[in-house]
């Protein structure tokens, strides 16, 4: 055998050898990223950050979570409102939507406008805060109510700036009648409790 002959025999070992190596990378990458098919339930995770609102057309896809978290959506129906922020990737589940929501007794979910809608960027759900409301100019705001919880705080649209900004606060039913006397007679503001 000549050294030509052995040297084109092992060219074409190793590329035979690298072609096999190439072939198992490949089909392992795939078995590693593809899609679980063993039967684990599908539910509805976050397709990126979200913030409270309505639901829209991609906000979530499917993904098998075996075992899923409890209280797992597998479907959502337009007009739904996540009550609370969730990161990409977070399954959805019954207590992030509005209408799930579980509120201690005797109290109901109240929908205010506040004046400034800039301040509602400074809240988040879970925050702690009181309402003001102001009738005259030059006259002093009216405390209406104290340690305030907020449910949601729906994004403000750019052409709703100038109307305010849309939260929903935890409260009672007559601090709720009170908010809206105070609200068709003039504007509400809010201070915010540490913590």
């Amino acid at each position: 055998m000549t050294l030509h002959t052995w040297l084109t025999r092992y060219a074409r070992r190793r590329r035979l050898v690298a072609a096999a190596l190439a072939a198992v990378s490949v089909i392992s990458a795939y078995l590693a990223t593809r899609p679980a098919t063993t039967g684990a339930p599908t539910v509805l995770v976050a397709s990126r950050d979200l913030a409270p609102g309505p639901i829209r057309t991609g906000d979530f896809h499917r993904a098998a979570l075996d075992p899923p978290p409890a209280g797992a959506i597998g479907e959502v129906t337009p007009g739904q409102t996540l009550a609370t922020p969730m990161r990409r990737g977070e399954p959805l589940t019954d207590v992030r939507l509005l209408a799930s929501y579980h509120l201690p007794q005797g109290l109901v979910a109240t929908p205010v406008r506040l004046a400034d809608a800039a301040t509602a960027s400074l809240i988040s759900p879970g925050s702690t805060v009181d309402l003001l409301a102001s009738s005259q100019e030059g006259v002093p705001a009216r405390h209406i109510t104290s340690g305030t919880t907020v449910i949601t705080v729906p994004p403000v649209r750019e052409r709703d700036a100038h109307s305010g900004a849309l939260i929903v606060l935890a409260t009672t039913p007559t601090q709720a009648a009170e908010l809206a006397a105070a609200q068709a007679h003039g504007r509400l503001s809010i201070t915010i409790r540490p913590g």
